[in-house]
This record gives structure tokens, C-alpha cells and sequence, in this order.
């Protein structure tokens, strides 16, 4: 796909890495616009092209008592909001055909949840609303397998199609990244790397995801060095307190101190 077809995006010709990064939920306005203020700055010091992520309300959790959202057209229109704001392109993940419509309504890009990828009419209906839409790639599939999801929204005449690999199972309550999939996907499409969710521990007694923020950096190097085209983050001023995968998440202070060193790393591996 073509980044330019993504309305408001900057700095396509910084030579950079894309950048899409944000909380994992939307909890409110005032928190919403306060991670894009700083996420804005950062990525437009460093000309990183940059679309704010957020999830409108949250369907696939663990507990039934778990979080989920705020309200969806409320918390859409804070994604609305957000967008109009900085004037930056916005991503959100969407569960059901229907959300499919009603989300094209208020951001840029439509996202398929990994455990979602398969669903036919899901990916159908987000490629029919004309929106770019991210794949997450399943963590129980291969990265060639992807290449199958990415065909049905191209046949549904939509060009605009990117991979996120976030990951594949380890045992029951791991995960990992496996590099080779980095080439063989941007074979098919664009491709992005979930640094944040291929570090969560999932499946814990609790009923509540664990994670390793430890490795994020160790991990998005890794990527930039392989050649991602884009990096995924999830990130919060307040991790251990956000309302849901607050244990895998980039505390806000430490990313432009990660951008700083993926920056350096892109630049080097650009004179090759």
C-alpha cells in the first residue's frame, strides 16, 4: 500500500519507519488528548510519520468484569476528536461487521484484531468502507498464511492493506517474534510490528494479561533491523493504572528515548 493514501500523514519522505502508537483503550478525553499532545510533538521532532491508536471499546478480554469501554460513539468521537485536533490520521479496532461502518464514520484506519483475522466477513466489511485496513496476524498462524487474509481485501477492490505481526504463541502464557516473518509478510503487504502485544503473558490464573516492558526496547531494535515498515505501540503515562493492558504497555516518559534510538537504527540500515 501506498502511506499517502492515509489521510494526514506526515513525514512520508523522512526516509523513517511509521509509527502507530497510543493507548490500548480510550478512557476518556482528557487522557486521549494528552497522550496524542505528546506523542505528536515527539514523532514531528523526529519526522516520524505517526497515526494515534485507540481503542474504541474492547471486546476480546479475559474476565467479564474486565474493562471494555466508555461508550462507543463516545469514545469514537473522542477519536474524532483527536484527529481533527492535530490533524493526524487515527486507527481502532473494530469486532463485528457493524462496527465496521459505524467506526469508517470517525477514523482513518480500520484495525482486525488478531484473534479476528479469519472472519471472512469481518475483513470484508472493513475493506468495502474504502479505509486502510491493518491485519493483525493471528497468533496461531503463519506469517505465509497471512498472505490469505490480505488477498480478501484486495478482491473487495480495496488496495489499502497492511500486516501487524503481533506475535505468535509460546506454550500457553508466552509469546514471541518470529523475525523471519518480517520478510516474507512485506512480500505480501506493508508491514508493522506490535512490539507491546508480542510481550504480553497471556492466559494467567488471574484472568489478567501479563506482559514484558522490560523487553520493548530489545524488541522494537530488533524490528527496525529486519526492515519493519512500521512499529506499534501501545503506551500510557500511567501504566499501572490504565484501565486494560496496563502490564504491557510503554510508559509515555520513556518513548522519545526509544524513537531517538530507532531513528538512529533506521538511518543506519538506510546507507545499505
Amino acid at each position: 500500500m501506498n502511506l499517502q493514501n492515509i489521510p494526514n500523514i506526515k513525514h512520508l519522505d523522512s526516509g523513517n519507519f511509521f509509527v502507530l502508537a497510543g493507548p490500548c483503550a480510550i478512557e476518556g478525553e482528557e487522557m486521549a488528548m494528552q497522550i496524542a499532545e505528546r506523542l505528536v510533538k515527539i514523532t514531528n521532532d523526529l519526522k516520524i510519520p505517526y497515526v494515534f491508536k485507540g481503542s474504541f471499546k474492547k471486546a476480546n478480554r479475559s474476565r467479564v468484569d474486565s474493562f471494555t469501554g466508555i461508550g462507543d460513539e463516545k469514545a469514537l468521537k473522542i477519536l474524532q476528536k483527536v484527529g481533527q485536533e492535530f490533524n493526524i490520521p487515527t486507527v481502532t479496532d473494530i469486532h463485528t461487521n457493524e462496527d465496521a461502518a459505524l467506526a469508517a464514520q470517525y477514523v482513518d484506519v480500520l484495525q482486525i484484531p488478531a484473534f479476528l483475522v479469519r472472519q471472512t466477513d469481518l475483513v470484508v466489511a472493513a475493506a468495502n468502507t474504502g479505509k486502510t485496513v491493518n491485519l493483525k496476524k493471528g497468533q496461531f498462524m503463519s506469517p505465509e498464511s497471512m498472505k490469505h487474509a490480505v488477498q480478501k481485501v484486495l478482491d473487495s477492490n480495496n488496495e489499502n492493506v497492511m500486516i501487524t505481526d503481533r506475535g505468535t504463541m509460546f506454550g500457553y502464557q508466552d509469546m514471541i517474534v518470529d523475525f523471519r516473518g518480517i520478510p516474507t509478510m512485506r512480500q505480501m503487504a506493508t508491514t508493522v510490528l506490535d512490539v507491546t502485544h508480542s510481550l504480553q503473558q497471556p492466559n494467567q490464573m488471574t484472568g489478567v494479561t501479563g506482559g514484558r516492558p522490560d523487553m520493548i526496547e530489545t524488541v522494537a531494535k530488533a524490528g527496525i533491523a529486519v526492515g519493519v515498515d512500521g512499529i506499534f505501540i501501545e503506551t500510557h503515562f500511567d501504566p499501572a493504572n490504565a484501565k486494560s493492558d496496563g502490564a504491557n504497555m510503554l510508559h509515555l516518559d520513556y518513548f522519545e528515548d526509544l524513537m531517538k534510538k530507532l531513528v538512529a537504527i533506521r538511518q543506519t540500515i538506510n546507507q545499505f
